[in-house]
């Protein structure tokens, strides 16, 4: 009998470890891990091809490319530039108002807009151009600041609809327990310490990490009519938005509206852009990379890996009814840890199955342990384990060291400082 056939989930995790170990290091560049993940995983057959390249399926997916796509259109007519104008000349008399302008115009966003890649699609090329106004290179250490991306994930976590993690963890509950999450509560929950406290944290590791000095704008001269082109795209635009923001009554997922509004704007003689701006403008390399990462979570949860980590750490953790804060620690360690391999759009799919189990060890009420993950998922310790903020690295081209530098600074503050005061604000709410 072979080695294969004695352990069935040996050569899937040595594939799957590999690729993450690679992802975490940087020793080759992201897009071409994807592929080598694709390579091995289809040579191995450790899954079926519509697993393996699910991926490119994916809403996800789409969405990312349809941002690339609205992203080339709104710069070549003016549009980013026209919003960067109106905003650049209020928000960058300092660094720390720069800074905080792009992480609470993120943040409040989220509030309308259920899609982190659409709120990314629509925000990067009006930070660029704002950017340009105030003397920020591309490039620099200031831009890398600006164009990470992290407020656009991170902070979305406190709003139920606002991003695939939460829409996961939701279906999950319900499906599996019959519980509903509800808006209000979920915000009420979670703003005070994941939102309000980690966008303050955010904002002065962003000025310190990524020091910046923005010049005012030289020219004050009076915008010109918006032309054309503006004028269709905007109001395409909207009509975009519109679509976005009422999901819930059409049915329509973000990624089609995007998608249809991709092909529209690359139309001959309807559309903006041609294909050479197509071919120079669309980052395929960090489309590939988002598919590779996909994929890579959906081996992970149909070959079994997922949950055979998530019963073995079980087994490890120390849940105790007994000592609450430790379990509370626990829990969130093992979203931490569920994080590296299922990345934080798999990891409610799991987790929230063994809630039940969780909260039988740990005496904590089933709702309140679910609840607990959302600290975990949204805390990624390396940039893989989230693609928005990898597609705002890819559309900002952020080096992967300046977003890792970020993610850990920010987890490090997040464990140090925030877990502790969400544990106090659970319990506050009557919640453990």
């Amino acid at each position: 009998m072979s080695l294969w056939s004695t352990y069935p989930l040996l050569l899937p995790s040595l594939i799957v470890g590999v690729t993450i170990v690679l992802w975490a290091t940087s020793l080759l560049p992201e897009f071409i891990t994807a592929l080598l993940f694709f390579t091995a995983a289809m040579t191995a057959k450790i899954a079926p091809p519509e697993t393996i390249f699910g991926g490119f399926a994916s809403s996800a997916f789409w969405l990312v490319f349809s941002g690339f796509v609205l992203g080339v259109a709104i710069r070549k007519t003016g549009l980013a530039d026209r919003a960067a104008r109106a905003l650049s000349a209020k928000l960058t008399d300092s660094w720390v108002l720069m800074v905080a302008s792009v992480v609470l115009l993120s943040y409040a966003l989220a509030f309308v807009m259920p899609s982190n890649m659409g709120r990314i699609a629509l925000l990067m090329p009006i930070v660029a151009a704002m950017a340009k106004r105030a003397g920020i290179a591309d490039g620099s250490r200031a831009w890398f600041g600006l164009a990470v991306g992290f407020g656009t994930f991170q902070l979305s976590a406190t709003i139920l609809p606002a991003n695939v993690p939460n829409l996961v963890m939701s279906g999950a509950a319900e499906g599996s327990y019959g519980i509903h999450l509800n808006y209000v509560p979920y915000l009420l929950l979670h703003t005070p310490v994941l939102g309000i406290l980690k966008g303050l944290i955010l904002i002065g590791l962003i000025c310190w990490l990524f020091p910046g000095s923005p010049k005012p704008p030289k020219e004050q001269a009076p915008s010109e009519p918006m032309g054309r082109d503006e004028k269709r795209l905007a109001w395409l635009l909207a009509i975009v938005l519109g679509m976005w923001v009422t999901e819930s009554w059409h049915g329509v997922g973000p990624a089609w509206t995007g998608l249809a509004a991709s092909v529209i704007v690359m139309l001959p003689r309807i559309g903006f852009i041609t294909g050479e701006e197509f071919s120079a403008g669309v980052n395929m390399r960090t489309c590939i990379y988002v598919a590779g990462i996909l994929g890579l979570a959906i081996v992970v949860t149909q070959t079994g890996i997922g949950t055979a980590v998530g019963e073995a750490l079980l087994r490890i953790m120390p849940l105790d009814a007994d000592r609450p804060f430790t379990s509370f620690l626990a829990l969130t360690g093992i979203t931490t840890a569920l994080n590296f391999i299922m990345t934080a759009n798999g990891v409610p799919a799991l987790y929230t199955t063994l809630a039940q189990s969780f909260s039988d060890a740990t005496g904590f009420p089933l709702l309140s342990v679910i609840m607990i993950q959302v600290l975990g998922y949204s805390t990624p310790l390396l940039p893989y384990q989230a693609s928005p903020i990898v597609v705002a690295m890819g559309l900002g081209k952020v080096p992967a060291r300046a977003g890792m530098v970020l993610c850990l600074a920010l987890a490090v503050a997040t464990y140090l400082v925030l877990l502790p005061l969400d544990y106090l604000w659970f319990s506050l709410l009557g919640r453990l």
